[in-house]
C-alpha cells in the first residue's frame, strides 16, 4: 500500500489555495510548524481528515488568536509516524543549531528514522545524501517563499519512498 503525505511548513497564518488543493488529494498532511492560527489546519485537511502537526519558535500564544489557542496548547514540539518503510519525524528545525551543521545534528538525534522533516528555515531542500534523508519543505504561505510557495508529497511504499518536490510560481 502506497500512502501520499503532503508535507508543508512555515504558513503564518496563510496557505497558498494551489497547495491547499493538492494536499485535498493526499492521505495524510504533516506541517513542520510555524503554523500561524487553528485555520490552517482546517485548510490543510486531506481525504482522510488525517493531519499532523508540530509547534514552530512562532506558535506560540501571543501570535495565535485567543479563541484559538486551546489548539496551540495541544501541538507536539515533535512528531514520530510510522509509515510504510519507516519512521518519518517532523520538528520545526528552530533548535537544531547553525545552518552548516543542522542536517549532521538531525541525523544524530534521529539515527532511527527514515527521513526527518524540519522547517523554519523557509528554505526548500531534499537531502538524500545519507539516512535519514534530511527534508524541509519550504514555506507554504506567503512570508519568504523564495521564489515562491512550495510543499513535498512523500509517497511512502513498503520498500521505496520517493519525493516530489513542488514549487508554485509567487503568487
Amino acid at each position: 500500500m502506497m500512502l501520499r503525505i503532503a508535507i508543508v511548513s512555515d504558513t503564518h497564518g496563510h496557505v497558498d489555495p494551489r497547495i491547499r488543493e493538492l494536499v485535498e488529494g493526499c492521505d495524510c498532511v504533516v506541517h513542520a510548524g510555524d503554523i500561524g492560527n487553528a485555520g490552517v489546519l482546517q485548510d490543510l485537511r486531506p481525504r482522510s481528515g488525517h493531519i499532523v502537526a508540530v509547534r514552530g519558535n512562532n506558535d506560540v500564544p501571543g501570535a495565535w488568536p485567543s479563541d484559538d489557542r486551546c489548539v496551540l496548547g495541544d501541538l507536539p514540539a515533535e512528531a514520530d509516524l510510522e509509515l510504510p518503510g519507516g519512521r518519518l519525524v517532523v520538528v520545526h528545525g528552530h533548535r537544531a543549531g547553525p545552518v552548516v551543521t543542522r542536517h549532521v545534528r538531525l541525523r544524530e538525534k534521529y539515527p532511527f528514522a527514515r527521513a526527518v522533516v524540519y522547517g523554519h528555515s523557509h528554505r526548500l531542500v531534499c537531502d538524500r545524501s545519507d539516512t535519514p534523508w534530511i527534508l524541509n519543505p519550504g514555506a507554504a504561505g506567503r512570508a519568504r517563499t523564495y521564489g515562491g510557495p512550495s510543499c513535498l508529497v512523500l509517497h511512502a511504499l513498503d520498500r521505496t519512498w520517493h519525493v516530489e518536490t513542488v514549487r508554485f510560481a509567487p503568487g
